[in-house]
């Protein structure tokens, strides 16, 4: 009986791993069929991969999106868990009567949808004369209630003792935190940076809005862009998706381990 429902699990996993594996493996022989061949619904891999590429260099500027997408990801990431560790840390280790409240108010802050402070967002920005500047495109991702709230739990399992200690051997508060709790936090850390760069390079819908010259596109904004007109080509469309994909999936395979243990810390 055991051994059935064994069996009847991994046929189950193993079809659950094809559908989720399909999509990207249709998307890779996207990238190397013509685009006839694609309409068509071929599933093999084909000779037309330096065609779409050409095509795409010809029609898009993918080297400008390239570097845009990845100096906002990585500044923005950078910025980002710096500032929410701080508040996390603080929120935890400090004591204060309204601090609990001050940290119930931003959690509900995840409740509300972008596209609720969208307009309002624009509006500020605009007013402030900060539109189509990097500025105004970070400024809504460098501090998230969420990030906020893995720290602030991952805090709770550091030792306050050992910050009592540093303090009566004359440490600053600064220098604790990064001489002491940073080092400890690398999980939690890895787990923050892959969650804030893929938010950050997959980010459309903002800077589609608030970056109105061509010099500021971004790979989603580029692959948007192949959509567009009467005809697509679907090959080089295809491709742009698999280069769009490719950072944030390294990214990912890279720290899916401390992403796994930060995410389980940061629960605990």
């Amino acid at each position: 009986m055991t051994k059935v429902k064994t069996t009847i699990a991994y046929i189950i996993l193993i079809i659950a791993s094809f559908l989720s594996a399909f999509p990207l493996y249709y998307m890779i022989c996207g990238a190397t069929n013509s685009s006839i061949d694609i309409v068509r619904g071929k599933l093999f891999p084909g000779v037309y991969l330096m065609e779409n590429y050409q095509s795409l260099i010809a029609n898009q500027n993918l080297g400008r999106a390239m570097f845009n997408s990845f100096r906002n990801a990585i500044v923005i990431t950078v910025i980002a868990l710096l500032i929410c560790s701080i508040a996390g840390y603080g929120f935890e280790i400090y004591h204060d009567k309204g601090k609990d409240l001050l940290m119930n108010i931003l959690l509900l802050a995840m409740m509300l949808p972008f596209v609720a402070i969208m307009i309002p967002l624009f509006k500020m920005f605009s007013s402030w004369k900060l539109v189509n500047t990097w500025i105004a495109l970070a400024l809504p991702s460098l501090s998230t209630p969420f990030l906020i709230m893995m720290f602030r739990q991952a805090a709770r399992s550091f030792p306050h003792d050992i910050i009592q200690a540093a303090r009566l051997e004359g440490l600053s508060e600064i220098r604790i935190f990064f001489t002491m709790f940073l080092p400890i936090m690398k999980s939690t850390y890895g787990a923050a940076m892959t969650v804030t760069f893929m938010n950050a390079w997959n980010n459309y819908l903002w800077p589609t809005i608030i970056l109105q010259d061509s010099n500021q596109i971004t790979m989603p904004m580029l692959v948007a862009n192949l959509k567009s007109g009467y005809s697509v080509d679907y090959g080089m469309l295809m491709l742009g998706v698999l280069i769009c994909t490719l950072p944030t999936a390294i990214i990912f395979l890279c720290l899916q381990k401390s992403f796994a243990n930060g995410i389980a810390g940061a629960v605990k």
